[in-house]
């Protein structure tokens, strides 16, 4: 349940706190006075959205904050679910920023309002007068029954059926589209990856071959400068090998006069060993240099191929060649497999539809169950609410599979003997919308595990008698559930364990919205002006008094 409210910021409230009652909590003020903006700000903790309009003061932010007691209430797996810190209080945060940026917390946790409302959704139930139009809907029709017959497991059973139906299906019809367009471009594919595959590509083949017709179309050249280049070092009379060992033989004879001299002997000889080796390996690389004009030949030939395919198919080098070769053979490949591919999808898109039909006749037959129970459960509430010739049916039929089912429910009313029932937005008027709503809630409020309820003029359209007997299903209510009613009706308010009055502040340069508890005597004197107006007579007094005192109400 609710055990406290703070709302700061927000419309006409600089600053408003509520400590409800554990039961039935009335709520009375004049015309304008805040009851709806406090019903907004509550509204702002379900998940609604807001803006910077709400703001009392432009240049501070505001704060809603709600204080829960959820023990005993089966809502752990939600926190579990969402990864939230779970404890006997909940303590539910909305801020909105002066710039507009809205932010929420449970338990001090930043959470996204789609997590704000499915926690919040288990805390508190908001009846408004926009319930009344939401009675007409098919939709909100069937959510009536699913709350009756408490389907909730078996209707989150149904739709993961029907998201792995709708996602096995939408595979399997991508599958299709993208076969038909692939056949039509397998010839064309095939014929574009044979040709790379008979070309043989190799990773680095291209630099490879470059290299070596270099080396071809020059061969004569390169012998002959290798050659040169031997010969100066060792093959005339005057190599450079001959004048360094002359160098050595030198400095040998000195070497042991100096350590200096020995360093540049070893030198010299160091050079000696190397410029031997080195002309050795050009001797070697002059040997391997051929003339092969055929050799020649086939390597233009391979390269002008490679040179082709890349240009045909805009790759930059062979590596990109072979990419687009391996790309082909998956394309080729998954047209060769495409009725595999195409028979396995179907057979788990039928498998799925005959699991998703299974689930969709459970929860069918679920609902069928409860329907007449409703009917009558109704019809007797209707009875004592002042509509004795009032009848319920509801309507079903079956529907292809939804995200709610298979089934579209349709609440046939009528007020009236000898009046066939219709639907209810051609026939209810205000009044009615109100008692059977007033009936609908009460049924459901005991298949529930809701802490708290929140009745915004569930009563509009009814009066005296009919009146009495909604206060006395709110205290009934009241026993299982906290309430919470604004009202303007005194046969409601004199059911109450708790009465706040919301009115407005003019002391200060700007209007305010307050609420304040009422005393005994404040709450007499309250009631009394909603029966006789401002200036209550004492019959008016008296009858306050009596309505308190017949309903046996502790005031705290």
């Amino acid at each position: 349940m609710l055990s406290h409210l703070l709302i700061k910021n927000y419309a006409l409230i600089d600053e408003l706190e509520l400590t409800p009652d554990r039961e039935l909590n009335i709520i009375t003020g004049e015309t304008g006075a805040g009851k709806s903006i406090m019903l907004g700000a509550i509204g702002l903790l379900l998940g609604n959205r807001a803006d910077t309009r709400v703001l009392y003061n432009p240049e501070q932010k505001c704060i809603i904050e709600g204080t829960f007691g959820v023990s005993g209430y089966i809502i752990e797996q939600i926190f579990e679910d969402e990864e939230l810190d779970y404890s006997s209080t909940c303590i539910v945060r909305r801020e909105i920023g002066v710039s507009g940026k809205s932010r929420a917390f449970v338990n001090d946790t930043p959470v996204n309002l789609e997590t704000l409302r499915r926690v919040t959704s288990q805390l508190m139930d908001i009846h408004s007068q926009h319930d009344s139009v939401l009675l007409g809907s098919n939709e909100y029709q069937l959510e009536i029954v699913d709350t009756y017959a408490q389907n909730d497991n078996l209707l989150r059973a149904y739709r993961a059926d029907y998201q792995t139906y709708r996602t096995k299906k939408l595979h399997y019809d991508q599958l299709q589209v993208e076969a038909a367009s692939m056949r039509k471009e397998f010839d064309y594919n095939n014929f574009l990856y044979e040709e790379l595959v008979k070309a043989q590509l190799q990773p680095d083949e291209q630099e490879s071959l470059e290299q070596e017709i270099n080396i071809l179309e020059n061969a004569e050249e390169i012998k002959e400068r290798l050659q040169l280049a031997y010969e100066y070092l060792d093959n005339t009379e005057q190599s450079v090998i001959d004048f360094l060992k002359g160098t050595v033989s030198n400095l040998a004879y000195i070497s042991k006069l100096s350590d200096q001299y020995e360093q540049l002997q070893q030198r010299a000889q160091s050079s000696l060993i190397e410029l031997r080796d080195l002309a050795d390996e050009i001797s070697t690389e002059q040997d391997r240099v051929e003339i092969d004009d055929t050799r020649a030949e086939s390597i233009r030939e391979r390269l002008n191929l490679l040179y082709q395919l890349q240009t045909k198919h805009q790759a930059k080098n062979v590596a990109g060649l072979i990419d687009l070769r391996n790309e082909l053979s998956q394309k080729v490949s998954k047209v060769l497999n495409l009725d595999d591919a195409l028979a396995d999808a179907k057979a788990q898109t039928e498998a799925a539809r005959t699991q998703l039909q299974t689930s969709a006749e459970v929860l069918s037959e679920s609902r069928q169950a409860v329907l007449a129970a409703i009917e009558s459960e109704i019809g007797s509430l209707l009875h004592d609410l002042g509509m004795p010739n009032a009848s319920l049916k509801i309507a079903s039929e079956k529907t292809k599979p939804t995200p709610t089912g298979v089934d579209m429910i349709s609440f046939l009313f009528s007020a009236n003997k000898g009046i066939k029932p219709q639907q209810l937005k051609n026939v209810a008027s205000g009044g009615e919308f109100s008692r059977l709503m007033m009936a609908i809630k009460y049924i459901l409020a005991s298949k529930r595990s809701l802490p708290t309820i929140v009745f915004d003029e569930i009563d509009t359209g009814v009066s005296g008698e009919i009146a009495i007997k909604m206060g006395n299903m709110m205290r009934d209510m009241a026993h299982n559930h906290q309430i919470i009613a604004i009202t303007h009706l005194h046969q409601i308010a004199g059911q109450g364990t708790a009465h706040y009055f919301v009115y407005k502040d003019h002391s200060a340069d700007k209007t305010v919205s307050r609420i304040k508890k009422l005393s005994l005597d404040e709450r007499i004197n309250e009631i009394a002006q909603m029966i006789g107006g401002n200036n209550p007579s004492a019959s008016a007094l008296k009858n306050a008094r009596e309505i308190i005192k017949q309903r046996a109400v502790t005031i705290k």
